[in-house]
């Protein structure tokens, strides 16, 4: 009986390791995971903060029967707070950052990072829990207006000024624009290198101590302008001035007119001089219920005279205009070179006071894992969330908690695609040129284009039938830059130069083309009816 009593206890063991194991993968290089199977409170502290009145709920993936921490509802702010058992040294060794979130209603504005915050002698509280709340490192999606990626910040302290400074990722990658659930990941490693992963993808590498990658850069600038070097008086920074010596010649005259009407021209033959351009139409019929007293008096609509269609022209003929021969504008004197030109003025350098050398980020500890987001979306569901000190763990959750709902949904969406596919073509290769696109955003000399191309895709995926005109736009983006980079700006800029227009005539050339347009296009009078 004491043996059969022992065998049970043993079988109970191994069941609950096991189930243990299934749970959680505990090691002793996982720091945390939240898988989320069960509700969450007890273990998540929602801020009892006054803006924070979005409702978290704890509900099933669409499709799937894995639950997730939910986003209930729209244009709220949200914040809740899971502190770790211990707080997490980041100097130790590699650390890994990872946790699924799935846009079930889409993206159109609103972020889905995570804050890595502080121990709370940093002087925060979890029921308190808001946007200034201390964090190390805030990582995740981000998406609104031009706003597209997946930010990376560390919050690091300057040693020298004792300054907390947000350095953010440069060129961080774009955030999947689907329904579908993505995984998050970021490494960062002793050799001072982090990386970003999307659904186990790298996306970016980058050096937490290099101004190429960091902005500002983790490490200051040795000097500074001086901020107490003030520009000398007589500092002259003109480097053309005008010619002093020059006179305006006797025969240049700025009244003459920009046009004038052409002497030699002559009417052409057949021209229809008491013929209107326009008539009433003949099949025009006043409205049943028009009201003379209430509407006004009816007038029929105007159409084109069709007498006028064969004839070179009606109505009372004038001469067109030419270009004055005369004309110089308004006279100035030529440039010339400033014999007082001293250069373009900037203060002195000076040292740093808060500049200071490190061979590795001076990281803060985190003591535990916040959602403090502002969203106009509901249905944003996290999921999986890690901490680790091995890939390898990362790798492992990747393949077996987010791969199999990954395959599910891409399956899925697959055959609805298909589906509509066989009633509009265009579909079918939509998506695949969406994420290229995306992709391409994402080139680091493409930076300065990025926000347009994201525009581009954006309306192109609210409007499918848009589809081929947002590739010729990007095609023309990207042909410009590539004759920017072979060429330079030289050769177009002379151009421009060449047919900038004199002083005044700007303004002479818009007075005239509204005149040319309000003759070339009579306005048609419709049918008046006051209210």
């Amino acid at each position: 009986m004491m043996r059969d009593r022992q065998l049970l206890s043993g079988l109970l063991l191994i069941l609950a390791f096991v189930s243990l194991q299934k749970l959680c993968y505990c090691d002793d290089q996982t720091v945390l995971y939240e898988s989320f199977d069960e509700p969450f409170e007890g273990r998540w502290i929602v801020s009892k903060n006054g803006d924070y009145e979005g409702v978290w709920k704890h509900a099933k993936s669409e499709g799937h029967d894995d639950y997730g921490l939910l986003v209930s509802e729209k244009a709220r702010k949200y914040g809740i707070v899971k502190e770790l058992d211990e707080p997490l040294n980041l100097k130790d060794g590699t650390v890994v950052l990872q946790y699924e979130v799935r846009f079930q209603e889409g993206l159109e504005c609103g972020g889905a990072y995570l804050k890595y915050l502080r121990p709370q002698d940093a002087g925060w509280t979890a029921e308190g829990f808001n946007s200034e709340s201390p964090y190390s490192i805030m990582f995740g999606p981000d998406k609104c207006g031009a706003t597209n990626k997946v930010h990376f910040i560390l919050k690091h302290k300057n040693p020298k000024s004792g300054e907390y400074v947000e350095h953010h990722l440069k060129f961080p990658p774009s955030v999947p624009h689907d329904k579908l659930s993505h995984v998050y990941t970021a490494i960062l490693k002793p050799d001072n290198q982090v990386s970003i992963l999307v659904d186990g993808e790298e996306k970016k590498k980058a050096n937490l101590l290099s101004g190429e990658d960091f902005e500002p850069a983790l490490i200051p600038d040795k000097t500074i302008p001086d901020p107490e070097d003030k520009k000398p008086e007589d500092w002259d920074e003109r480097a053309k001035i005008p010619d002093p010596n020059a006179v305006k010649p006797d025969d240049w005259d700025e009244d003459a007119p920009m046009e004038i009407e052409d002497e030699e021209a002559e009417k052409p033959e057949g021209w229809l001089d008491d013929e209107p351009e326009e008539v009433d139409d003949p099949e025009a019929t006043k409205p049943e219920d028009w009201d003379d007293e209430e509407d006004g008096m009816w007038e029929a609509p105007k159409i084109d005279n069709p007498k006028c269609e064969t004839a070179p022209g009606c109505g009372e003929w004038k001469r067109p205009m030419k270009k004055n021969p005369a004309y110089k504008g308004k006279w100035s004197a030529p440039l010339i070179d400033n014999p007082a030109y001293k250069g373009i003025w900037k203060p002195r350098d000076i040292p740093n006071p808060d500049y200071f050398e490190l061979d590795r980020p001076d990281y803060e500890p985190i003591a535990a894992i916040g959602i403090e987001i502002w969203t106009m979306q509901d249905g944003i569901l996290f999921d999986n969330m890690l901490i680790a000190k091995d890939e390898k763990v990362a790798e492992t959750y990747r393949q077996t908690t987010w791969k199999p709902k990954f395959d599910v949904e891409k399956e899925k969406q697959k055959a609805e695609e298909e589906a509509a596919g066989s009633a509009d073509g265009l579909k079918s290769y939509q998506k695949v040129v969406f994420d290229l696109l995306n992709k391409v955003a994402d080139i680091s000399f493409l930076s300065a284009y990025k926000s347009k191309i994201t525009e581009l895709i954006e309306k192109a995926e609210e409007q499918p039938n848009l589809t081929i005109g947002v590739l010729v736009s990007i095609v023309i983006v990207f042909f410009s830059l590539f004759i920017k980079l072979i060429f330079g700006g030289k050769k177009a800029a002379a151009t421009v130069e060449k047919k900038k227009p004199e002083v005044g005539e700007s303004s002479k050339s818009e007075d005239e083309a509204e005149k040319t347009e309000e003759t070339a296009a009579p306005r048609k009078r419709q049918p008046r009816r006051d209210n």
